[in-house]
């Protein structure tokens, strides 16, 4: 269990937060004075703290450099009435995970604490999934030991050293944040910030703000100066998640960003130098959105410095037990149930199932049989897949298992043939587009092709 210390002189906050806080299965104590809380600290490690900025003798910013010269790996959030840009970027630069003013929304600050946690390393249950998943690789907070994600921690490896931009191309729920965040942690800015922007997720009105700052009074309810997230960011990453639906006009100021390491707030009239590297990722071909003239070609150019694909589950096959065992650890505890495993009946219609989701998709399916399971171990009739998942031809809904039982192995081939000649007879005999089509390389068609001896 994550251990949270909050400390503020507001006896009502410090409530608010404890009982917040206790309902999301945090050990949770509370101080109302920063001596007494170092004091505290200085006698056991907390996880995580939440501090006000604004309290009597000791303030948050002392307070944050004092907590990390006791306890450096341990996470600071900062809470405060009196925000500032100022007072931000102080906070950032000491250590601080975020920040945050006093009428915060509480799922906001719950998204914050997770990420704060997770950032740590010490996701609940963490050393528990470990174990769960036998002979795993794990790297960062990925897991899998298919050939085709040890060749994408490999290339993480050889890219985080460096200091190049890179572009990472992946459908959606493949896990590019944790790609990018790996990449962080594992280069020489790992100590720095990590910023992430989703480029589709925020008004475009509010985008340009978000991401470059604005000056006191530049527009209405501009009351005060406020940094941007590429000057929060100085010294470490930003990653563009969804950088296909950045507005042209922000197009041109983040191509000056990237060429000339300047930018500019709004209603500001000095240029700000700002060292960051960026991290981009994207479901979508951009150099078809260049051809459509919706993406500017100059940009794609200096983003692209490094690409780097991320496999779909359906070309990564043998790593659906290995995620699904982390998944169903994962919420037999958040759930608080005893289900230790799947059965093989229900783990082969996983391994044939084609996930367009990807892993997002297999951890939803998971999550929802554990929550309907009422045995020890996931049956069949509690795997709820898309309504277009099909076994040889029939819907899953429709087939009834036979008396005597079913060579598993033997069927699965069957599908998997029927699939494959379907693609050739579509593609007109063609292997290259029949495996564009099943989205399988061609090398992995090939392969299928010599092993079920399909002419």
């Amino acid at each position: 269990m994550s251990k949270i210390l909050v400390v503020d002189d507001d006896r009502g906050v410090r409530e608010l937060l404890e009982i917040m806080l206790s309902r999301e299965g945090y050990d949770v104590t509370c101080m109302e004075e920063a001596a007494k809380a170092l004091n505290i600290c200085k006698k056991g490690v907390f996880d995580l703290i939440i501090t006000d900025l604004k309290m009597p003798k000791v303030d948050g910013i002392e307070f944050l450099k004092a907590v990390k010269d006791i306890s450096p790996e341990t996470m600071v959030i900062l809470i405060t009435a009196y925000a500032s840009g100022e007072t931000a970027l102080s906070a950032m630069k000491e250590g601080a995970f975020d920040y945050l003013e006093k009428n915060f929304d509480m799922e906001d600050l719950k998204a914050i604490v997770r990420n704060a946690l997770e950032k740590k390393g010490i996701k609940k249950g963490e050393a528990l999934f470990i174990k769960d998943v036998e002979d795993a690789v794990r790297f960062g907070n990925m897991i899998g030991k298919s050939k085709e994600m040890l060749k994408v921690y490999a290339t993480i490896k050889k890219v985080a050293a460096t200091t190049a931009n890179v572009l990472i191309l992946g459908e959606s729920g493949t896990g590019k944040e944790l790609v990018a965040r790996a990449i962080h942690e594992n280069s020489p800015r790992k100590n720095k910030p990590f910023v992430v922007i989703n480029c589709g997720g925020i008004p475009e009105n509010l985008l340009e703000s978000e991401l470059f700052g604005h000056m006191k009074g530049s527009f209405t309810g501009a009351y005060a100066d406020k940094p941007g997230l590429f000057e929060i960011a100085a010294g470490g990453t930003v990653f563009l998640d969804e950088i296909s639906e950045l507005p042209a006009i922000l197009q041109v100021k983040l191509l000056r960003i990237v060429q000339e390491k300047t930018f500019r707030r709004i209603g500001g009239s000095d240029d700000n130098r700002v060292d960051v590297r960026i991290i981009s990722a994207t479901n979508q071909n951009l150099e078809e959105k260049v051809k459509a003239n919706r993406f500017r070609e100059d940009l794609l150019y200096r983003l692209n410095v490094i690409p780097l694909r991320i496999p779909p589950l359906r070309e990564r096959r043998d790593d659906i037990p290995v995620l699904t065992k982390h998944f169903i650890g994962k919420y037999s505890r958040e759930f608080g149930k005893e289900i230790k495993n799947i059965s093989a009946y229900a783990m082969g219609l996983l391994m044939e199932y084609h996930f367009p989701g990807n892993i997002r998709e297999l951890e939803n399916i998971i999550e929802r049989s554990v929550a309907m399971e009422m045995s020890n171990i996931i049956l069949p009739e509690n795997l709820v897949l898309a309504a277009d998942c099909r076994w040889d031809g029939i819907p899953l809904g429709k087939f009834e298992f036979p008396d005597k039982g079913l060579d598993l192995n033997d069927e699965m081939a069957k599908i998997e043939r029927n699939l494959i000649e379907k693609a050739l007879q579509k593609a007109n005999g063609s292997k290259t587009k029949a495996a564009e089509l099943l989205q399988v390389s061609f090398d992995s068609l090939r392969y299928r092709i010599e092993k079920l001896h399909i002419e």
